[in-house]
C-alpha cells in the first residue's frame, strides 16, 4: 500500500480552491478534469465542475473534487483518506475488513478510469476511498 493522500470535496468551487492553493503552496495542479470531459452522466450546470484533480507542492500532495451534483458537502466530512493499492487482493481484503459496521457509499468495482474503486464510512465516521489502478497496455 502506498501513502495515504487526504481527497477534499467541494459544493462546485473545486476550481477555485485549487488555483487559490496552487498560489498559496507554490504548487501545481497535476491532473484535472471536469464532470463534462468524463463518460459520466452530469447535469448540464455542473459540466464545467471538477470530477477529479490532483495537486502537489514539493512533498505535499492531496486531491479534491466537487461533491456530485445533487449533494451537499457538510463542513467537517469534506475530507477523506484516500488509500492507493498495489494489487487487487489488497485492496478487497482492506475494504472487506473496513466495512465492518461501514456505511458503504460505493462499493469497491472496476471503474471508467481503470481502477478499481470504492468508497465508505467506517463505524468510527471516518471517510476512507479504495483505489487500485489496473496496469495499462504499454506500462512496465
Amino acid at each position: 500500500m502506498e501513502a495515504i493522500t487526504p481527497y477534499l470535496s467541494f459544493n462546485g468551487n473545486a476550481a477555485e480552491a485549487l488555483a487559490f492553493y496552487a498560489s498559496a503552496f507554490d504548487g501545481t495542479i497535476l491532473f484535472q478534469q471536469s464532470y463534462g470531459e468524463s463518460p459520466m452522466e452530469s447535469a448540464e450546470e455542473w459540466k464545467d465542475k471538477v470530477m477529479h484533480a490532483s495537486f502537489q507542492a514539493g512533498d505535499l500532495t492531496f486531491m479534491v473534487s466537487d461533491i456530485m451534483h445533487g449533494h451537499t458537502v457538510i463542513p467537517g466530512s469534506n475530507m477523506s483518506l484516500s488509500l492507493n493499492f498495489k494489487d487487487v487482493a489488497s485492496i478487497d481484503k482492506v475494504f472487506a475488513a473496513l466495512s465492518d459496521g461501514a456505511n458503504i457509499t460505493m462499493p469497491l468495482q472496476d471503474t471508467f478510469w481503470g481502477a478499481r474503486f470504492g468508497m465508505l464510512v467506517d463505524k468510527f465516521s471516518i471517510n476512507w476511498m479504495f483505489n487500485h489502478d489496473y496496469e495499462k497496455k504499454g506500462d512496465n
